[in-house]
């Protein structure tokens, strides 16, 4: 398999029309738009629970239940991302429309699992588990920013094929 080329999937258009088509027609890509938000304010929330505990010392309890619950929702929305991938591209993961985005997801879920094992292993100490949590939330943010830029390239390329309909 050869990786995409920089610049290769905005000259080719994100999407042929025929998965254009399977993208509008899935209900998959309804899931991706209501789990896409959510994750968002399940991060902001949890973040700010992770950055009292850092910055008082307080709250560590409530931070480690939010970032469990934002891991899990980060495991629904990348199962689900796979199955809509496969629905509208024909593969569960690395499609080339969506390749890099994909391989930073790889890594924010490493993250977010490696927080998991050190925590219910008992392997580090709170604040390590924390800078480990923000070592993923930072990743988690690069990786939204990619997709959101898709997701402007996709739009900017339906209103294109609309002026040109």
């Amino acid at each position: 398999m050869s990786l995409p080329k920089r610049g290769q999937v905005a000259a080719e258009g994100l999407y042929t029309k025929a998965q254009r088509e399977r993208r509008d027609a899935t209900y998959w890509t309804t899931v991706q738009g209501v789990l896409a938000p959510l994750q968002f304010v399940v991060f902001l929330v949890s973040l700010a629970l992770v950055l009292r505990f850092m910055l008082t010392g307080e709250g560590y309890w409530l931070a480690t239940v939010s970032i469990v619950v934002k891991t899990l929702v980060l495991y629904t929305i990348m199962i689900t991302g796979a199955i809509w991938e496969k629905v509208v591209f024909g593969q569960y993961l690395l499609a080339p429309a969506f390749f890099w985005e994909d391989v930073v997801s790889f890594l924010v879920i490493g993250l977010h699992t490696a927080y998991l094992y050190l925590l219910f292993n008992a392997l580090v100490d709170q604040n390590t588990l924390m800078l480990t949590a923000l070592a993923a939330y930072f990743l988690y943010v690069i990786n939204a920013a990619q997709f959101l830029l898709k997701l402007r390239m996709a739009r900017l390329e339906g209103t294109r094929e609309l002026g040109h309909a």
